[in-house]
């Protein structure tokens, strides 16, 4: 009789075992693309502390393949500079892709106007980087001017950066595509102890985990689509 439970109880481990491994093995493998800016390269904190390195960690933590990450940003960059550093990069491969763009085109004094056919092409593009599956996402632009120097900005930075976000999430909505808003956070936020980096410009890491909160379930979500 105790060989019999025992032979039971080590069935029951193997068809567990066995339910996981199969589990995992319908993950699947992420190649994943970010494409953006400062808030996306993780300007002023460690390259381990932007949010799109801290995606990958949690993707990891929930048995997710990834197999490859690239980052596509600069500080500084508007719309056209990231579509410039697209076509000379020619990223192929990548079946998720996410996409922060915008805080330099305002930042510029662009007008809503002018940003939306720019917006455009640089999200379509997107779209076709993203592959058949179009796995794709876009975060919000940030309040830079809740931080100390962004606060020189001027008082209608803020409103605009809300009619940016405004047209970004219609054309996300229209298209299908997640749209995920960490501008409330980094308001919220704003220059309290911690939240900013040491430009006291950009987020910290810890500002940014609080951004991937927000993100990961969209974006498990997505890959179990």
């Amino acid at each position: 009789m105790k060989n019999l439970i025992s032979l039971f109880f080590i069935s029951i481990l193997f068809l567990s075992c066995s339910s996981d491994d199969n589990t995992a093995s319908l993950k699947v493998v992420i190649n994943y693309l970010a494409l953006g800016d400062s808030y996306t390269i993780g300007q002023g904190v460690e390259a381990v502390e932007s949010w799109p390195k801290q995606l990958v960690v949690e993707l990891l933590k929930n048995q997710y393949i990834v197999n490859n990450t690239k980052i596509i940003a600069q500080t500084g960059w508007t719309t056209e500079d990231l579509l410039a550093g697209i076509e000379a990069d020619n990223p192929l491969g990548y079946n998720l892709v996410s996409l922060l763009i915008g805080v330099n085109n305002q930042f510029r004094n662009q007008s809503l106007e002018e940003f939306q056919p720019k917006f455009d092409t640089i999200l379509q593009k997107a779209i076709e980087l993203s592959g058949e599956d179009r796995k794709i996402f876009v975060v919000s632009i940030p309040d830079y001017s809740v931080t100390p120097f962004g606060s020189i900005s001027g008082p209608d930075t803020s409103q605009e950066i809300d009619m940016y976000n405004s047209y970004i999430e219609r054309q996300c909505l229209v298209r299908g595509i997640p749209y995920i808003d960490v501008t409330e956070i980094s308001r919220s936020l704003g220059s309290s102890e911690g939240a900013l980096a040491e430009d006291n410009l950009h987020p910290s890491g810890l500002q940014y985990a609080l951004w991937v909160e927000e993100i990961l379930p969209v974006v498990t979500q997505m890959l179990s689509q």
